[in-house]
């Protein structure tokens, strides 16, 4: 391992290096962005691989692939929502213009890991540094992108929408989180360049740049899934949008708005109540608890509301059963979870991959960090292929048209560092 103070480093380091590592084949990168958050944000983490032999690409493979004692640091990786097909009797026929693989994880050959007051470099450590700080910064001028097509026009999720309301009224679910993809095609742009930009225009505790050969995504999310710390279990459910203000008064009175709006703390708790029912399936009984319910958080553009679920795990659980109790969360599908799931498949338009999937790290002792892949580009170079989705939560006192907004309005942070609209 080498020790480096970051007082030596230069203030653009951070830049240099995943311009580096964004070089490899697999690359992983977490970025908390100096941003408190309940129980941590992500840790600050970056990792490359020339290769990954025989890696796992079901929760099933994971199971076996993961206890690895000759790797010393964390494991990498990503689960996208089509995971889902094998927790439970699903299937996924939508199209999708990016096809990533199921699962995959990888064991960095190079790692590095940002402390409070140095970067370790861990793994193969030879000329790793000088190599980084040779690195050029390219001054790039701001991607052009063509306006986003929506997969399902604006009249047509808005007759989703009301269709969704009568699924409710009917009994079917309680919520569904309804989601749509923007789309380009032919877009040349540069992935370091955009992701840095995404994270200056909206920082966040869960941020990653992920490469896969020639899958990248690019992430900006305040949303965390699932942590784990020995036996505690974190889980973080947001549910609850609102644009922040231009002035203190009005940032204040949209704040008071989000905490008192009845549908917004209705949603919100019926999510809670579904991860607090899937946390129980891993969990040592009597232990889940909600020590935060309805907490408002104030983000670059947005307040969310974020409530917090605890748990202590059984003993003999692993991150593998975890994610097969909880996976997808609950905040990105609707309640009941399969009912919703089902119903997604037939009124979405696409094929979500890794959008509400998650990124994350699995560290030798079995302790873990998880995000949801919200806020977040995913673009192929070698087909041009350019994509962002966007979803709310519908309930029955859902107002098509503001829902829609709301959809808008979680894509504003992208389509403004890509200089690009939505053509309706």
């Amino acid at each position: 391992m080498l020790s480096i103070p970051l007082s030596e480093l230069p203030a653009d380091f951070r830049a240099r290096a995943l311009r580096w590592a964004a070089g490899f084949p697999h690359c992983a990168y977490f970025e908390p962005n100096g941003l408190a958050y309940p129980h941590g944000p992500f840790d600050q983490l970056l990792g490359v691989a020339t290769e990954a032999p025989a890696a796992p690409r079901s929760l099933k493979e994971l199971r076996s692939w993961l206890p690895q004692p000759a790797v010393a640091g964390p494991c990498f990786g990503f689960l996208t929502y089509e995971v889902k097909n094998e927790v439970e009797q699903l299937h996924s026929g939508n199209p999708s213009g990016l096809s990533w693989p199921q699962l995959h994880f990888f064991s960095p050959h190079t790692w590095l890991h940002w402390r409070p007051d140095t970067l370790e470099i861990h793994g193969h450590t030879e000329g790793v540094l000088a190599t980084i700080l040779a690195t050029a910064v390219p001054r790039l001028a701001a991607p052009l992108v063509p306006a986003f097509t929506p997969r399902m026009p604006k009249a047509e999720y808005l007759t989703a929408v009301e269709a969704v309301r009568e699924d409710i009224l009917n009994g079917e679910v309680y919520e569904l989180n309804l989601c749509q993809e923007f789309y380009a095609e032919q877009v040349q742009l540069d992935p370091v360049d955009v992701f840095l930009r995404l994270n200056e225009a909206s920082p966040a505790p869960f941020a990653g740049f992920l490469r896969h050969h020639n899958h990248f995504l690019l992430c900006a999310s305040p949303e965390r899934f699932l942590a784990c710390s020995g036996r505690a279990l974190v889980s973080q459910p947001i549910k609850g949008t609102i644009r922040r203000g231009a002035t203190p008064a009005e940032d204040e009175q949209q704040r008071t708005t989000l905490l008192h709006d009845e549908k917004e703390r209705a949603e919100n708790l019926m999510i809670v109540d579904l991860v607090r029912n899937d946390l129980a399936r891993v969990a040592q009984t009597g232990t889940v608890q909600v020590p935060e319910l309805f907490g408002l958080y104030s983000f670059r553009h947005v307040w969310q509301m974020i409530s917090t679920v605890t748990a202590e795990l059984r003993p003999g659980v692993d991150a593998v059963d975890v994610l097969g109790a909880t996976f997808p969360m609950g905040s990105m599908t609707g309640a009941p979870k399969i009912r919703a799931m089902q119903l997604i498949e037939h009124y979405e338009r696409t094929r979500r991959g890794l959008y509400s999937g998650s990124i994350g790290y699995v560290w030798p002792n079995g302790n873990f960090e998880f995000n949801v892949v919200i806020r977040s580009l995913q673009y192929r170079p070698d087909t041009g292929y350019l994509s962002f989705q966007v979803g709310s939560a519908i309930t029955y006192d859902s107002v098509p048209e503001r829902e829609y907004e709301e959809c808008l309005l979680k894509a504003q942070a992208m389509l403004d560092v890509l200089g690009a609209a939505v053509s309706e």
